[in-house]
């Protein structure tokens, strides 16, 4: 049986399409097929048009008949998903709020003018939590629509999913790509600090907001994101020859994490080690490194109350009680606190061959558990945030999945600035543990 376009993957597809054994508007009428058939219950899109993406398909099929190729970099034809913080010019981008219905930006932001100058097209926008923040959107976990699908970027995590998309963009300022990426069983990349160009896109927390990539397979995240990173045409992470040295932790809150969590990160280790990774428990947890999960809250804290302090004084009551309590704890962050948190950052920061030792990345869990069985929360950014503050690059690898069937995920972290590393790391890992059937969406509505 022939697998329908909506499991290929991002790299086959753009192969497809490079070497027009596949058009733009076949793909387009796949993708439109496979939204019409699970958006009513999935509601992953903020915005999607399906005439709109006819129109750009058939535009992108005839540059490709006369090889007027608008991307020279690899994407050409590739549809993509963008989360609603992140700006797209002619198309509605409201920051997950009704304080901005109806807004259209001029301009690109630069993270999509790069992708569109490759050769992308933006197939819709993606669902946001309340300002990229706490409150839940309306969409819902495809391998269970009772679950969350984690956030903030939450609507890319379960589009990518369900195969909507071949690729999406999101954002992270505590866990906001790498978490929805577990909990919906994707891989998710969290970038070293100002690895992706951040301009047009909504600021939360200026120290720690970072643009990631979304996708089924390292290699499909890592085809975007070497054109934004300015690396186009650089080799797919699965083709370097890499068996990583690997450190396992499980931080200090070990005892937050769910039984089903602890049994698959050690499994993973084992099934790692057997395929021929040098695998070593973390010796212990730095005692100055506890502080690190409270001080990128912090951090977050105090930013994000300054960056939406016009919403919180001008529109209030437009915002969801949630949000508006956080923006009042953070606007009573002491300016000493605050520089005392982002202090804690750069010591840690100082001291992190502490952590790695001899490892090439570490293994560690992307979040407590599986995602929760409430659509009221987007779930526990704990695991995130050492690394958040750190800037560490991460990825998202899924390791399996509990006895209800919902995905889980390990994070696959880096020293900052490595990010290449991580790739090839994190390649290597999801092969050996042969986890792409979670990523291909067979448990979707």
């Amino acid at each position: 049986m022939t697998e329908p376009l909506h499991r290929w993957s991002a790299v086959r597809l753009a192969r497809a399409l490079a070497t027009r054994e596949l058009t733009a508007v076949r793909l387009a009428e796949a993708l439109i097929d496979r939204s019409g058939a699970l958006e009513s219950q999935l509601h992953a899109w903020a915005w999607f048009d399906a005439a709109s993406a006819r129109r750009e398909a058939r535009v992108l099929d005839r540059r490709a008949a006369t090889g007027a190729h608008r991307g020279l970099q690899g994407l050409h034809g590739l549809p993509i998903a963008v989360k609603d913080n992140i700006d797209s010019a002619g198309i509605p981008t409201v920051y997950g709020s009704p304080i901005y219905a109806g807004h259209i930006p001029a301009a690109d932001a630069a993270c999509v003018a790069l992708a569109r100058a490759a050769g992308a097209w933006v197939l819709g926008k993606t669902v946001a939590t309340e300002f990229a923040n706490m409150a839940p959107g309306p969409t819902r976990n495809p391998h269970g629509l009772a679950h969350t699908p984690g956030g903030s970027s939450s609507g890319s995590a379960a589009a990518v999913a369900a195969g909507l998309s071949p690729l999406a963009l999101g954002t992270q300022t505590a866990g906001s790509v790498i978490r929805p990426a577990a909990y919906c069983g994707v891989v998710g990349y969290k970038p070293s600090s100002r690895r992706i160009p951040r301009a047009g896109v909504r600021l939360n927390a200026d120290t720690l907001d970072e643009v990631g990539v979304l996708a089924r397979s390292v290699d499909d995240v890592a085809l975007l994101a070497h054109v934004l990173c300015g690396r186009a045409g650089a080799a797919l992470p699965s083709a370097q020859s890499f068996e990583p040295r690997i450190g396992v932790t499980l931080t200090s809150r070990s005892s937050l994490l769910s039984s089903d969590m602890l049994a698959m990160i050690a499994a993973s280790a084992r099934r790692l080690s057997a395929a021929g990774a040098q695998v070593h428990d973390v010796a212990s947890w730095p005692a100055s490194f506890d502080a690190l999960f409270e001080a990128q809250r912090t951090v977050q804290l105090f930013e994000t109350a300054r960056a939406l302090a016009p919403e919180l004084q001008y529109r209030r009551a437009d915002l969801s009680p949630a949000l508006a309590a956080f923006l009042d704890e953070g606007s009573h962050v002491e300016p000493a606190v605050y520089a005392a948190a982002l202090a804690c950052g750069r010591a840690a920061s100082a001291a992190i061959e502490a952590l790695f030792a001899n490892a090439d990345v570490l293994i560690t869990p992307a979040a407590p558990g599986a995602a929760p069985r409430d659509l009221s929360t987007t779930g526990d950014p704990l695991f995130n945030r050492p690394w958040q503050l750190l800037d560490c690059p991460c990825v998202t690898v899924p390791g399996g999945v509990n006895s209800a069937g919902m995905p889980l995920s390990l994070q696959v972290v880096g020293r900052p600035g490595d990010d290449e590393r991580v790739f090839a790391a994190a390649a290597w890992i999801g092969q050996a543990l042969r986890s792409d059937a979670i990523a291909q969406g067979r448990a979707l509505v």
